[in-house]
């Protein structure tokens, strides 16, 4: 019994965990005592099950939060997943679209520079035949004048270009064809006016049924003198009104023999006068 306490009246002693009744008997309870430590104990152990509580609600609520913030995250993680793939497709999709119109502009294009070629061709090829149908009426002109020429040319040469001319009454001609044999007759008379022509001819003069060999020389294509020694004649040709003429000149008949023998080398170079025609008849007339 504890120093000043009374017999039987009951006693109670402090201790940490709280208030004990401090009876001797049956109310005074030794520390050592089991009931006691148990007392003890769970007076002791009280805080720590109150924290266990609280701490368990703590991790209990952060499990909830954390359980829907995983859920939020799996959430979004799938629409971004998903969201990904629809642009990746959308993506592929237009560069797919971009191709293709890549493609129809390059055709598109091709087409318009195919077609604007075409149309400069076309262009080139309408001007070329205008330009070909105008030469074919010139060349055409030119034929008929070369044509209604030929009665006034030398008859030498007028028998040398019988092709020519036969081919050029061709109305089927091209133009090129027409163009060539008219080349060849002008080239021919150039030829011809630009040089002295002579030698032994066969000629059919005006009256006459038959043809006579003669020795003529051609000076260009307007002048030529003719000697018949058969019946001992001269004879001046030139362009005439209707066509080549040969006009007897007995008075000439010693100076056209003179030059038939300078022609054929049988006599020395000298100087002979001979008449000349030096316009003709389709040359226009001098003005007042």
């Amino acid at each position: 019994m504890p120093p000043g306490a009374r017999p039987g009246k009951p006693r109670w002693y402090l201790y940490p965990g709280g208030t004990l009744p401090a009876s001797p008997t049956a109310h005074e309870v030794h520390p050592s005592h089991p009931s006691r430590l148990r007392i003890l104990l769970c007076l002791a152990l009280l805080p720590l099950r109150l924290a266990a509580a609280d701490s368990i609600d703590t991790v209990e609520k952060s499990a909830v939060d954390w359980a829907k913030i995983r859920a939020e995250t799996v959430r979004l993680q799938t629409e971004q997943q998903s969201e990904r793939e629809l642009l990746q497709s959308t993506v592929a999709a237009l560069r797919e679209r971009v191709r293709l119109l890549e493609e129809k502009r390059d055709s598109l294009a091709a087409k318009a520079g195919a077609d604007a070629r075409e149309a400069e061709l076309t262009a080139k090829s309408d001007l070329a035949r205008a330009s070909l149908r105008t030469a074919d009426a010139r060349l055409k002109v030119l034929t008929e004048g070369l044509v209604q020429l030929r009665p006034w040319l030398p008859p030498r040469l007028s028998k040398a270009l019988e092709l020519p001319y036969k081919s050029l009454s061709d109305p089927l001609l091209t133009a090129g064809e027409r163009m060539q044999f008219a080349s060849t007759v002008l080239n021919r008379c150039a030829q011809f006016n630009q040089a002295v022509n002579g030698g032994d001819e066969a000629l059919t003069l005006e009256g006459d049924s038959e043809p006579h060999v003669m020795e003529v020389v051609y000076w260009g294509l307007a002048q030529a003198y003719a000697l018949d020694r058969v019946s001992g004649r001269a004879y001046l040709g030139h362009p005439g009104e209707r066509g080549w003429v040969w006009d007897a000149r007995p008075d000439l008949l010693d100076s056209v023999a003179k030059v038939m023998a300078i022609y054929k080398d049988k006599a020395d170079p000298e100087y002979v006068e001979l008449p000349a025609t030096l316009r003709g008849p389709w040359a226009p007339k001098p003005g007042p």
